[in-house]
């Protein structure tokens, strides 16, 4: 089913006006945040530790409640537990550190856990999940044990998790910390084969050069958009290789 023009570009999830502090700290971590997420919009969004990245998605993902300012999803301001509902299972998030998303012990029972919570039953819920194994190249993982897996394996079965839920828009939060260079280039050829959103929080410059095409940075609370003729894909080692910046030759 096509959506009318109109409704199949507005944005999946807004910010408005939103600020967040912390108890007992000094000032706002976000303060005056406004951010339209469009559909398949690919974002990457930067900066150096304690800026605020990753309080930015737990705010979008309602796992933090802005003091100041409003969530919208779906055109709608997110007030309540079901509004709460609907934006999760829409919009997925990726945490850093994959143990603390992994939830069953076999990688089949973890990947169908999001399908059967949008209320498949088993059996499409396993075979969603095993289409989504396929889709990440990872068929023949569904009986692994997911506590022996390796840290790039634990991570791709995360994603398949979230993906396994078809969302529209999805939060990554430095997904390339720990993998492999294998693993990290496969996981930029399997985000840009989704059709999702995607934002994604990394201080991997090279693998945001990849993967998004509009970038962000946080500075004294406030997002701030930073052009992209300053992206450059190679590897070297200077004080600031972490940060976009020009070669003068």
């Amino acid at each position: 089913m096509s959506l009318p023009t109109s409704a199949a570009d507005a944005p999946i999830l807004s910010l408005r006006g939103v600020a967040y502090a912390y108890p007992q700290s000094n000032g706002r971590v976000l303060d005056g945040v406004d951010l339209d997420i469009l559909p398949c919009q690919r974002l990457g969004l930067f900066g150096p530790n304690g800026c605020g990245k990753t309080t930015l998605l737990s705010v979008m993902m309602g796992l933090l409640p802005p003091e100041v300012g409003e969530v919208r999803f779906a055109g709608r301001a997110v007030a309540g537990e079901r509004d709460l509902w609907d934006l999760r299972c829409a919009v997925g998030l990726v945490m850093q550190h994959a143990d603390d998303q992994i939830l069953f012990p076999t990688v089949l029972d973890d990947v169908a856990f999001g399908p059967l919570n949008l209320g498949l039953s088993p059996d499409e819920a396993r075979a969603r999940a095993l289409d989504t194994l396929d889709f990440l190249g990872m068929r023949g993982f569904e009986e692994r044990l997911t506590h022996k897996l390796s840290g790039g394996e634990k991570k791709l079965v995360t994603l398949a998790g979230v993906l396994a839920m078809r969302p529209r828009a999805l939060l990554l939060d430095e997904p390339t910390a720990g993998l492999d260079p294998a693993t990290r280039d496969r996981l930029a050829d399997i985000l840009a084969r989704i059709d999702a959103a995607v934002l994604v929080v990394s201080h991997d410059w090279d693998f945001l050069a990849r993967t998004a095409h509009d970038y962000y940075t946080i500075r004294h609370g406030r997002l701030v958009r930073e052009e992209t003729s300053r992206v450059h894909q190679h590897a070297h080692a200077h004080p600031f290789a972490d940060q976009p910046h020009h070669h003068h030759g």
